[in-house]
């Protein structure tokens, strides 16, 4: 997945703001680690101030079921 629709995607997922939407970000974040790495993950989740919205911390590893 490439950053700029990971970022779109999450966007959307932000725009909802319910706790199911959080583990959607979760979902996202897995595919962007797995992809390009932790620092796009991290990158992501300060830029769209996850943190705030989700809880979502940078660093946290995000592994896909």
């Amino acid at each position: 997945m490439q950053i700029e629709r990971a970022r779109e995607l999450l966007q959307v997922q932000l725009g909802f703001g319910s706790g199911y939407n959080r583990n959607a970000a979760r979902l996202i974040l897995a595919e962007v680690e797995r992809v390009h790495g932790q620092a796009a993950v991290d990158r992501l989740i300060r830029e769209l101030d996850l943190e705030n919205a989700f809880g979502l911390k940078p660093g946290t590893r995000f592994h896909r079921p």
